[in-house]
C-alpha cells in the first residue's frame, strides 16, 4: 500500500486537468523559472486528492482539498496572497491555553481566520466536478 497526491486544475468552464505534482510544487515554492501565464492575474481553482493506492493503482480517496490558487500578473503564485494564506492557517490554530484573565470572554480568533480562510481559498464543487475528479482518478469501471 502506499499514498499518492494529484492534483487538478479547474477551468472557467469547470473541466479538469491534472497538473504534474512536480510542476505544482514547484509553483507553490515560487519556482522564478515556473509560471502559467494564462492564468495571470487569476485565481484558478484546484483539488488536491490524497489517494491510497495497492500496487500503483488508486483505490480509496483518504482526502480531498478544494482551493483557490491566486495568480500574480506574470503568472506566478502570488506571493502577497501566499502569505496572506499562511497567516490566515496559522490565526486558525485554536489556544493551546486558556486565558486565565478573562474567564467571560471567549476566545474565537481562530474560528473567525478558518471562516475568513474558507471563505478567500476554498471553494465547493458542483457534482458534476466531483463525478469528473472521480473519472479521472478512477476510470469508468
Amino acid at each position: 500500500m502506499g499514498i499518492s497526491l494529484r492534483i487538478f486544475l479547474v477551468n472557467d468552464n469547470d473541466s479538469i486537468q491534472r497538473f504534474p505534482l512536480a510542476r505544482f510544487e514547484r509553483l507553490i515554492q515560487r519556482d522564478p523559472k515556473e509560471r502559467l501565464p494564462q492564468y495571470a492575474g487569476k485565481r484558478v481553482r484546484y483539488v488536491e486528492v490524497a489517494l491510497e493506492l495497492e500496487q500503483r493503482k488508486p483505490i480509496g480517496i483518504l482526502r480531498i482539498l478544494y482551493l483557490i490558487m491566486p495568480f500574480d500578473s506574470e503568472g506566478r503564485v502570488d506571493a502577497t496572497e501566499q502569505e496572506k494564506e499562511q497567516r490566515l492557517g496559522i490565526d486558525m490554530i485554536p489556544p493551546m491555553l486558556p486565558d486565565r484573565d478573562s474567564s467571560q470572554v471567549v476566545e474565537a480568533r481562530h474560528r473567525f481566520a478558518k471562516k475568513r480562510f474558507d471563505n478567500e481559498y476554498r471553494w465547493k464543487p458542483t457534482q458534476e466536478i466531483e463525478f469528473a475528479i472521480m473519472k479521472a482518478i478512477f476510470g469508468n469501471d
